[in-house]
């Protein structure tokens, strides 16, 4: 039996740059997005430092998951007129695309790196702890809030579900890339989503595509692989991620050394200890790290404030390729740092970055996800790479970047004289 939820009196709308409007007509929804743990997702950027690559890169955690509730509620939608959803897995699905980001720490996965934080794992914490959310979801009874947080886990038993949110085309990264495309202003992340919707199907627990629509898909993943390039692992925006890791690296190795800050990071403690609580984690967004980075150029210890005013004022790191060459030249190369005064723990940093843009199904594999089945004139299932060239070609192929970023400025500014930077300078290049 289908359960009933309250509809708003009168349709509430959201306009958004993307999808023109967000129509929400559920009070469960319209509540959800009042709470203070989805608003804090107005004070988290969707890209973290890309706003120093690409000054339009402002836009929030808050806006794309909006925008990625509004793609699934229109393909239930359609889903539905073509009678393949059951209704009564709407409100499940629609609360897990809102809620699917409501874990992410400030600058996201920076921060999750020093800290060891898991975003969605927060998400679940979140939704099934002590927060309005919660309240909210357990009001509906029934488990209801253990079962969008199983959507979220990839747990929850109906597959079609969780693909909505998380697969290799769903309704997060439809959304993400269009978002993304546009206010970095790139042309990469264009894809023609209403054709993808059109060819959307339900066949065994899971979502398939109309072979008609197979160049559809493959435009979607070729945009996907240019956005990954030319935007998310930009080497820019990598710089900046550097510096941010190592300021906060740096803030918790200070505060572990019994460090007397001028500007206390109160807020961090907890995470500095190891045991932040989930009220403590929920105070946490980037106003926050910002002032104390704003505030820490003021502290004594010279790598803290030096790397707070890098990352405030944007001077950057340069980078060289990581080169077969320059790997054997690492130690020297450290060695020659560190005779110069200059702290390579801080200041010479490898970043990789690596992406798949479109991987076959692997189980057991981190990450994996189901491939992408086309629905053949004859009913049975192809998957994708059998059928496209294009997408055959790229299968499986996972593309690896890694470059050594340091202080350029640092190097320079030593004496000409200087053994050390001459050493330096001769295995950079430059």
């Amino acid at each position: 039996m289908t359960r009933s939820f309250q509809k708003l009196n009168e349709e509430k709308v959201f306009k958004d740059p993307v999808h023109r409007y967000i129509h929400v007509r559920d009070r469960l929804i319209w509540d959800l997005i009042g709470t203070s743990e989805f608003q804090r997702l107005r004070r988290i950027r969707q890209l973290g430092t890309t706003f120093l690559t690409f000054h339009g890169a402002e836009h929030s955690r808050f806006g794309h998951s909006l925008g990625v509730y509004e793609i699934t509620r229109r393909v239930i939608d359609i889903f539905k007129y073509r009678s393949l959803w059951d209704d009564s897995e709407t409100m499940i699905a629609l609360c897990a695309a809102l809620l699917h980001d409501v874990g992410h720490g400030p600058f996201s996965h920076s921060f999750e790196k020093v800290f060891g934080t898991d975003h969605e794992k927060y998400t679940q914490k979140i939704i099934l702890g002590d927060t309005e959310i919660h309240r909210l979801l357990n009001e509906q009874g029934d488990g209801f809030a253990e079962k969008v947080a199983d959507v979220i886990g990839k747990t929850y038993p109906n597959r079609l579900v969780v693909s909505l949110i998380s697969s290799q085309i769903d309704a997060d990264r439809m959304d993400y890339l269009l978002r993304d495309a546009y206010f970095t202003g790139v042309s990469y992340g264009h894809f023609d989503m209403e054709r993808i919707w059109r060819v959307m199907r339900s066949q065994d627990d899971q979502i398939v595509y109309k072979l008609s629509g197979m160049h559809a898909v493959e435009d979607y993943i070729m945009s996907r692989y240019q956005m990954y390039w030319q935007v998310y692992f930009h080497p820019v925006t990598r710089s900046a991620e550097v510096i941010l890791t190592q300021i906060l690296h740096r803030a918790k190795v200070l505060y572990q050394n019994d460090f007397r800050f001028k500007h206390t990071p109160t807020p961090l403690i907890k995470l500095f200890e190891g045991e932040m609580e989930l009220r403590d984690y929920l105070k946490l967004d980037e106003s926050v790290i910002m002032y104390f980075f704003q505030a820490w150029q003021e502290e004594k210890d010279t790598i803290l404030s030096d790397l707070c005013c890098r990352f405030m004022n944007r001077r950057l790191f340069k980078y060289v390729e990581f080169t077969p060459e320059l790997i054997g030249s690492k130690d020297e190369l450290t060695g020659a740092f560190r005779e110069a005064g200059i702290d390579p723990d801080y200041y010479l940093e490898v970043d990789s970055s690596s992406n798949s843009p479109y991987d076959l199904y692997r189980p057991g594999e981190e990450g994996e996800r189901q491939p992408i089945q086309l629905l053949m004139p004859d009913g049975t299932l192809h998957e994708l790479s059998q059928e496209s060239d294009v997408v055959g070609s790229i299968t499986g192929m996972r593309r690896t970047d890694c470059k050594l970023y340091y202080p350029k400025d640092r190097v320079l500014d030593l004496p000409d004289d200087s053994q050390s930077k001459r050493k330096i300078r001769e295995i950079l290049g430059i």
